[in-house]
């Protein structure tokens, strides 16, 4: 025997021996066992040949091999950004119910805290074990590496080791400096220090995640290779159950190099935890609330560069297909809109409707069509085809939907908060919510997405964002690259894969409010003020320029677009914008090259064809996001890199009307007094800023509806206010959705809206008559009732808007659509009156006036010209008295 078998035969026994003392004192894992299944465990861990056959009945673990693609090569995992409390970690009752604190119960929230960081620190120590069994073969690999038969090379060993003893120290460092403050605990004690530093050392993880791939490959060729690696790489639980039932679990290296990603998943569901149950007024609570907007940014970025989770499925013929997406789309099919649930596997698409079950009995599948990938293709912009005709419903209707959610939204949480709330009336509730918001679901979408066979076969999904249409299209594209073969399925085979969907599924609920939990959130009421900063990470020069999007009833709407920064790598726009939510949780970033060649529109409506270079989100967390300083973030997108701030503004604040301080200027100045001394019928500010949209904004897209930049509108501002003579110059070179911002920003901070506070409930009132001839002359009667300035303005407004109106089929902006952007402002009450309401709840604001105040002016916009002559020829017919 030479000196290098010798060496080899070494390393060996020396690794059976380390394994063997690894495993004595082990008896945590023990403890964690006991809490996974409930009862005490015995276990050892063993070293066992490659041929051991063991039993695995009632055990399916996520081995390497279960994470392998259709092409044999490693998957990266996809790590969990849920905000769910995690199960191991919630204390819970005698009957089984996970304990949750009262609103008030400091000190039981206080309790609970304890017994987060109980648990959480015990899972760390098993964490810390398992970096340790994963580092235990690299000191006797290393040895052998300068030998002349090694079994591993230098370069091999870092690669697969690569970063795994630097996250050791960061978690080894963590639990020594968190152990001390659990032992001795102390209600006031902080913690959130020791999570800020453990989430700013996320970079570390985010080298391991880039060199995981090549790892986990590294690995699989050298256990080919070289048959002594291929022992040592593995290694496997046995443990007993009771005695008598036996379970294995095999951890392979490629399972090990798993964990440091899973556990950033871990330590973001612990910090849900404890934001959970600490008090606001905590020391720890802002410290905790940073770790987290940091640990969830990462995982964000994370997943946008790595592969979707994928799960597998095997065919009657022993082919492995993976689950790589899926989602709720609203398909066309012969005119008619039907909600459905298609997935995306390595090799086809396949779309399914939820078959109708008896109580009682599993939820199944119904196969609608499938299209292998090697078939599809996208329609090009040249030979597409006209749109068909698509079931739509009138916007009344859409925004009749968005009263009734938002009531019976109010009614469900004044019923809960009654005291002899029923169950029976809240469920029933919930089923008209559910109804409402799948219907709100079914016809908002208008963003068409073709796909096509080379057989034929067409079909056209509608959604409500580019953003979710360039997901789609972007991972069936990545799937395309690969050599795919046309696979037609037997109809056995199509019955096995549509019965897997339901297990594989990773979109359980279409996204309604009524199947989410009680204790989510139920969104942001407000305004979030957002400032795209820069963008770096461009390759070649382009014409860039951001849009902002937010979620709304379930579905994304474009908020505000940034300007377009001309032929560079670098766009430095530093554009503020005011977005207002509506029970908002996210916001998407998308980065756009512009399209100037007009050759390539496409003649279909809400077709886009600018080339989207990067997508990202964030989410609202109103435990984090609720501060009056500004919040910076970055999101990184394919390569780039986008910074912006933002910061929220409350509802209840955002509709406060304060009057100006200052003699002079008009915004916050009261409009007869701006009309008395510019001595016009109409303030100057609204009769220019009128004549510059209708002048070049009339074609505009989203014109009223797209945020304008705050500092192009702050700088109007100050010179209408300043009456500076450059006024006209600066609206002729401004951006037009600033012009428009400005003329919403100016009826905003008027000290009373223009139909008054005096009017104000019989607005309200006569806007819910339901005769036509009494609602005619009631609302009529109310404007000869406003003052002379106040009506001519808002006639003069009313024109124009519908003049805007006219050009929908271009601009997108219909009357109704008008109503919703410009309703509050013209009737947003003055702080005095909300107080009178003494309204608490952002979703009662919303649902309770902001609608109210929609159909009010939609009134007006639907009539006919309303003339100020003839109104005030009418006068002495009616009385004046309120």
């Amino acid at each position: 025997m030479n000196g290098c078998t010798i060496a080899s035969s070494y390393v060996l026994l020396l690794y059976w021996f380390l394994l063997w003392i690894f495993n004595i004192g082990r008896t945590l894992i023990n403890y964690f066992l006991t809490h996974l299944f409930g009862k005490p465990l015995s276990y050892t861990l063993l070293f066992f040949s490659p041929d051991f056959n063991y039993n695995t009945d009632g055990y399916e673990g996520d081995t390497a091999e279960d994470r392998k693609s259709q092409d044999g090569s490693e998957t990266m995992p996809f790590i969990d950004e849920s905000p769910t409390m995690s199960p191991h970690l919630c204390a819970r009752g005698q009957d089984g119910e996970a304990i949750s604190p009262t609103p008030g119960d400091t000190e039981k929230g206080l309790e609970m805290r304890k017994l987060v960081l109980s648990g959480f620190l015990a899972s760390e120590e098993i964490y810390i074990n398992q970096l340790e069994a994963l580092l235990l073969p690299m000191k006797p690999l290393k040895a052998t590496a300068t030998t002349s038969k090694p079994v591993l090379t230098v370069e091999q060993i870092e690669t697969i080791f690569f970063m795994i003893q630097d996250i050791f120290v960061i978690h080894k460092e963590f639990y020594d400096a968190l152990s001390p403050n659990i032992q001795q605990w102390d209600e006031k004690i902080t913690v959130g220090h020791l999570f800020q530093k453990l989430a700013s050392q996320l970079g570390v993880y985010k080298a391991f995640v880039d060199n995981y791939k090549v790892a986990v490959g590294t690995v699989e060729k050298c256990s080919q290779a070289n048959s002594q690696f291929q022992k040592i790489s593995e290694v496997r639980y046995f443990i007993t159950y009771d005695h008598s039932i036996f379970y294995s679990l095999m951890f392979v290296f490629a399972a090990l190099l798993y964990k440091p990603i899973d556990r950033v998943t871990r330590s973001t569901l612990v910090l849900h935890d404890l934001l959970k149950h600490t008090p606001k007024d905590h020391p720890d609570f802002p410290l905790l609330q940073d770790a987290l907007r940091i640990s969830q940014n990462f995982l964000s970025i994370i997943n946008e560069e790595i592969d979707p989770r994928r799960t597998a499925v095997t065919t009657p013929k022993g082919e492995a297909r993976q689950l790589v997406k899926d989602g709720f789309l609203v398909e066309v099919s012969e005119g008619t809109r039907k909600l459905r649930h298609v997935f995306l596997f390595t090799d086809l698409l396949l779309c399914a409707k939820m078959k109708k079950t008896a109580v009682g009995r599993h939820q199944q599948y119904e196969c609608k069509w499938y299209i292998p990938l090697a078939d599809l293709s996208f329609q090009t912009l040249d030979d597409s085809d006209s749109l068909p005709h698509i079931q739509t419903l009138p916007e009344h209707e859409i925004e009749e939907m968005k009263i009734k959610i938002s009531t019976i939204k109010s009614e469900i949480q004044k019923e809960k908060k009654a005291q002899k709330s029923q169950s029976r009336n809240v469920d029933r509730l919930r089923k008209k919510m559910n109804e409402q918001e799948s219907c709100l679901l079914l016809y908002s979408p208008t963003i068409p997405f073709r796909i096509h066979n080379k057989h034929g076969k067409s079909c056209l999904f509608l959604l409500s964002s580019d953003y979710e249409r360039s997901e789609w299209r972007e991972s069936i594209q990545k799937l395309q690259k690969k050599d795919l073969q046309a696979c037609v399925l037997s109809s056995v085979e199509l019955q096995v894969l549509t019965g897997s969907c339901f297990k594989l599924r990773t979109v359980h609920n279409i996204p309604v409010t009524s199947n989410k939990d009680d204790e989510e959130s139920p969104g942001l009421y407000g305004f979030l003020h957002v400032i795209v900063h820069k963008a770096t990470g461009f390759k070649e020069s382009a014409n860039l320029y951001c849009t902002l999007e937010v979620d709304s009833f379930g579905y994304f709407v474009s908020k505000a677009i940034t300007r377009v920064f001309r032929d560079t790598t670098e766009p430095q726009w530093n554009e503020e914008f005011e977005i207002e939510l509506e029970g908002s949780q996210c916001l998407r970033i998308l980065c756009y090259e512009k399209c100037y060649d007009k050759s390539k529109l496409n003649k279909d409506d809400n077709e886009i064809v600018d080339k989207i270079m990067g997508k990202g989100q964030v989410q609202l967390d109103p435990q984090a996001v609720q501060s009056k300083n500004w919040h910076m973030d970055v999101i990184e997108m394919n390569g780039i890199k986008v910074e912006f701030s933002m910061k929220f503004t409350t509802r209840d604040l955002s509709l406060k009307r304060t009057p100006s301080k200052k003699q002079s200027g008009v915004f916050g100045v009261k409009i007869s007094v701006v009309t008395k001394r510019e001595r016009s019928k109409v303030p100057y500010i609204v009769r220019q800023c009128i004549e510059e949209v209708e002048k070049r904004g009339i074609d505009e897209v989203g014109i009223y509806r797209i945020s304008g930049v705050a500092t192009d509108i702050q700088a109007l501002k100050a010179a209408f206010d300043a009456n500076t003579k450059d006024i006209l110059m600066m609206l002729s070179d401004m951006d037009i959705n600033a012009i428009a911002g400005t003329l919403k920003l100016y009826f905003r901070e008027l000290p009373e809206p223009l139909l008054t506070d005096r009017l104000y409930p019989a607005f309200m009132e006569g806007t819910a008559l339901s005769d036509p001839a009494a609602k005619e002359n009631c609302m009529m009667h109310l404007l000869r009732s406003l003052p002379d300035p106040n009506l001519i303005t808002f006639l003069s407004l009313l024109e124009h808007l519908k003049r805007v109106a006219e050009k929908e089929p271009v601009n997108k902006m219909s009357l109704h659509n008008l109503a919703t952007v410009f309703g509050p402002t013209l009737l947003r009450p003055s702080e005095s009156e909300i107080n009178k309401a003494n309204v608490t709840m952002a979703s009662d604001i919303w649902s309770h006036d902001v609608m109210a105040q929609v159909q009010v002016l939609l009134y007006y916009l639907q009539h006919p010209p309303i003339s100020f002559a003839e109104l005030k020829k009418n006068t002495l017919y009616f009385s004046t008295d309120v």
